[in-house]
């Protein structure tokens, strides 16, 4: 099992967003004294994801997140992603591909969520 974990300066307004722009459900949160995230899990169907706000310089090599510089994205396998593509902009998901049949069989697309974080969302299951 992999589970991919992501830093945001905001991660109450991520968690939120996640949920409302992207459908990903809330499966824990834990926050500290002032109501801040400082952990999350989020599902999207059976798959996880963690999230977390932003830590100390040095911790564990951690430094201000820059997602515009970053290869990473992450994939979501959805059923029906024209009408996730239309919840995505309708929460104001900056959309970097509209939804396309790709020559490996997917219909997806991919968005930048509100920290600039790369997603991709389409029917491929490897």
């Amino acid at each position: 099992m992999i589970i991919p974990a992501l830093r945001y300066a905001d991660p109450n307004a991520a968690l939120d967003w996640l949920k409302e722009a992207f459908g990903l459900v809330e499966h824990a949160v834990h926050r500290d004294d002032q109501g801040v995230v400082t952990h999350a899990e989020l599902r999207a169907g059976d798959d996880s994801l963690m999230l977390s706000g932003p830590r100390d310089a040095g911790w564990l090599g951690a430094g201000k997140a820059d997602p515009l510089a970053s290869p990473i994205s992450i994939y979501v396998v959805v059923d029906d992603p024209g009408a996730h593509l239309d919840r995505a902009k309708a929460a104001g998901a900056t959309i970097v591909q509209d939804l396309q049949h790709m020559d490996y069989g997917s219909d997806e697309y991919s968005a930048r969520d509100l920290e600039g974080n790369l997603w991709s969302f389409g029917t491929y299951r490897p």
